[in-house]
């Protein structure tokens, strides 16, 4: 591949990239730049997660070097989402189920490097530079940076600031030519891109955020909104059936971003098409090679709710189904992660 197509491999089902110019001009001018994503070992992993892990494959394929950051003293920064005693047991499970998610889209997770902050951020010279960022923003700054990442308060726990100023910083300690993250991360790496030099800010990618099932944002506390990795095929039917579905519309439709943005890639990957079956009086099957040719239909009424949910919600289930096995026939380590749920 040449550093166009590398560059539009990289870029895909994405929701912006800053900028694609300097990605272009970086695969031009080094064979393997290294890319960065990382995730702080917080709640379950779900649905949504995988949609962003599953650009990892891409980024393999590209010819990057990948690194995943299982950001251990970050989840306990975050208003200490994790207890310090369970962020062993969390930084395992997110790297198993990473690595479930890598696989079943189509990578071989052996081709991605993960580290733990824990493993660098204690020490010099990452200490050294934290406390050189520390002085130089102001707490309005970092705030700024982390409005959609961090919890916010009126009174933030200095915490929330300090993880900020640690994301951006990881790039640089992480030698990231490319931070990648959900969409809500922008603020951060902007913040990186302010903080460097030019030679050391990072180009960004970054992946869109799924709407809830229930419409607006996807919670993590609403079981209802999301997917979760380890959802039987019943329970994920469950949640597509009931899930907010409005015929002919598309914003903030999640069953539709569901399809867009992890089901018709995993497909792809795997030469599979979407058949959503329908009665022989309705029209019989349908067949969607394409994400755009289900959402033409969809907008035109040729393709109704109560035929689309049955047929996205069997495509789901078969994609997290590698993943949800994986976690699944390992009982310990979803009760040591999360002992108040599986106790």
């Amino acid at each position: 591949m040449n550093a166009r197509d590398r560059t539009d491999l990289i870029t895909r089902y994405t929701e912006e990239t800053v900028t694609e110019e300097e990605i272009e001009t970086l695969l031009e001018e080094r064979e393997d730049p290294h890319a960065y994503i990382g995730y702080a070992p917080t709640g379950e992993m779900h649905i949504g997660h995988f949609t962003t892990m599953r650009k990892l494959a891409d980024f393999v394929a590209a010819g990057l070097e990948v690194t995943v950051l299982v950001a251990d003293l970050h989840a306990h920064l975050d208003d200490e989402k994790s207890p310090f005693e369970l962020l062993e047991a969390r930084s395992t499970y997110y790297e198993e189920a990473i690595r479930g998610m890598i696989e079943a889209a189509g990578g071989d997770p052996d081709d991605v490097e993960f580290v733990r902050g824990t493993d660098y951020q204690l020490e010099e010279p990452y200490t050294l530079e934290l406390y050189r960022l520390i002085a130089d923003t102001t707490i309005s700054r970092a705030k700024r940076a982390g409005s959609e990442v961090v919890r916010q308060s009126d009174n933030p726990k200095l915490g929330g600031l300090v993880y900020t100023l640690m994301q951006s910083l990881d790039v640089l300690a992480l030698d990231a030519d490319i931070a990648y993250g959900g969409i809500d991360q922008r603020g951060i790496y902007m913040l990186s891109r302010e903080l460097f030099d030019d030679d050391e800010k990072p180009a960004c990618v970054f992946a869109p955020l799924l709407s809830g099932l229930t419409g607006g944002k996807m919670s993590a506390s609403d079981a209802t909104s999301k997917v979760n990795l380890t959802d039987s095929p019943d329970q994920v039917d469950e949640k597509i059936q009931g899930a907010y579905c409005p015929q002919g519309e598309v914003e903030d439709n999640g069953v539709l971003e569901y399809l867009e943005y992890l089901v018709f890639p995993v497909f792809d990957e795997r030469g599979e098409v979407l058949t959503v079956e329908r009665p022989e009086e309705y029209g019989g099957n349908l067949v969607y090679e394409t994400y755009d040719e289900l959402e033409t239909d969809y907008v035109s009424g040729e393709l109704h709710p109560a035929d689309l949910k049955p047929g996205a919600a069997a495509a789901i289930s078969e994609v997290i189904d590698p993943v949800r096995e994986r976690l699944t026939s390992q009982p310990d380590l979803l009760a040591d992660a999360y002992p108040d749920t599986y106790d």
